[in-house]
């Protein structure tokens, strides 16, 4: 037993890299390959930090379990006593410090193309696509009609749907995010793509994906009880199909619910 502490902590870091070799073949990281440039880049961004602490944690695992392993022979007798290394002190303060601000220096430039608006591509920033909003417990999507842009006040003829975000594949696209209660956080996994929603401020938030499909679109923000159920659905789809999508969603919206027939007979009747 006195060797069982020892091979206890040495087991974990075994078990640490069996999973990191196996996890990519079995689907356990992430939902899918990221299908934007940027996203890819996060993702190395991932792996990079998975590097650094993987080694880390191995590292000092390995280190515990020789210590418990030599510990576990000492001989009865006389303790001896040491208040550390001071050189040691400094290398795990510094070390860590450079790793850090290497860390900080080489994700500047992919989180300030998706953060920095004046780093967003003109086309995205020039003509946002919706305002989404958040609120407990859904996301609130309002579009300019056909063929006019998004202002920032609510116009007669914009167009409303919950939970449903459309856009068109291959096309750098811009959101507003707000939120209309608490904080919130807009997130897109497939996409890897991550923003609050601050209550009082509207935020831009700009991707672009290119491939077609539905992703999931979650909540990242405990925001209430009903956290788990805020999903949505974002739709790439090609550029005549998503402008079909808004003139079926602006009919929709203009829909009255009187048949047009009926409408032309009592027009005709009026007549007579």
């Amino acid at each position: 037993m006195r060797k069982f502490w020892c091979l206890f902590f040495m087991f974990w870091p075994v078990l640490a890299i069996w999973l990191c070799w196996v996890s990519p073949a079995n689907g356990w990281w992430f939902p899918s390959i990221a299908p934007w440039e940027l996203g890819q880049q996060i993702d190395d961004l991932f792996y990079l930090l998975l590097i650094i602490t993987t080694v880390v944690f191995i590292g000092t695992q390995f280190a515990l379990g020789y210590v418990l392993w030599k510990g576990s022979d000492v001989k009865p007798g006389r303790a001896w006593f040491s208040h550390g290394s001071h050189n040691l002190e400094v290398i795990w303060t510094i070390l860590p410090a450079i790793i850090l601000l290497f860390i900080s220096l080489y994700q500047m430039d992919v989180l300030a193309r998706i953060r920095v608006m004046s780093k967003f591509p003109e086309q995205a920033s020039r003509d946002p696509i919706a305002e989404v909003t958040a609120r407990q417990f859904e996301w609130r999507i309002r579009y300019p009609a056909p063929g006019k842009k998004l202002l920032a006040q609510p116009q007669p003829d914009d167009l409303y749907t919950v939970n449903d975000l459309h856009v068109p594949v291959g096309q750098p696209v811009m959101i507003r995010l707000r939120s209309d209660d608490v904080q919130h956080s807009f997130g897109l996994p497939h996409l890897r793509l991550m923003q609050d929603a601050v209550p009082g401020l509207v935020i831009p938030v700009w991707f672009r994906s290119n491939a077609v499909g539905k992703f999931e679109i979650v909540c990242k923000e405990l925001c209430g009880w009903g956290h788990y159920k805020m999903q949505g659905e974002l739709t790439v789809e090609l550029e005549e199909d998503y402008e079909a999508y808004l003139k079926a969603l602006q009919e929709k919206m203009n829909d009255d619910g009187y048949p047009a027939d009926a409408e032309n007979a009592v027009a005709q009747s009026d007549e007579e």
